[in-house]
């Protein structure tokens, strides 16, 4: 990230503000939590940087009618002008590093880089049914105990 934050900064955007600018921009429009997953920051750093990212008008956030406790995370125009400024200069670096490291070993690096992450997603799918099936078999237990009188 060294490369990219000096355009960054002078366009006044931090890498955490980045990071949720191009994932809007990659995936449209995305709950907090999908946010979440997709930028790689923690719900409590989201509703920090949220609100300063809406009062600049880079995004805009609106609640689901279905549960006024979630809301979706929108790209404003100026956030899609803010990615339209940056670009070239994002461009030229990822072509430098391409350049110095290889198109064949970036290619390489992002296929790997993506099958870990599908991994780790498989890993954690696991550990929430293996939590799951546990609570599950606790309330199970609980419920004959006190059936049983113990």
């Amino acid at each position: 990230m060294c490369l990219f934050r000096p355009g960054l900064r002078g366009h006044g955007v931090t890498e955490q503000q980045w990071r949720i600018i191009r994932a809007l921009a990659h995936c449209g429009p995305m709950e907090v939590t999908e946010l979440a997953e997709a930028t790689f920051l923690l719900g409590p750093s989201l509703s920090r940087i949220l609100p300063e990212m809406e009062k600049r008008q880079l995004i805009s956030r609106k609640q689901l009618e279905s549960d006024l406790r979630r809301s979706v995370v929108s790209l404003e125009p100026k956030g899609l002008r803010l990615i339209a400024l940056h670009a070239p200069d994002s461009e030229r670096i990822y072509g430098e590093i391409a350049k110095r490291f290889g198109d064949e070993r970036v290619t390489q690096l992002f296929t790997l880089l993506h099958e870990l992450q599908e991994s780790i997603a498989d890993l954690s799918h696991e550990d929430e049914s293996t939590t799951q099936r546990s609570s599950r078999k606790t309330t199970v237990r609980a419920r004959k105990r006190s059936q049983n009188g113990r």
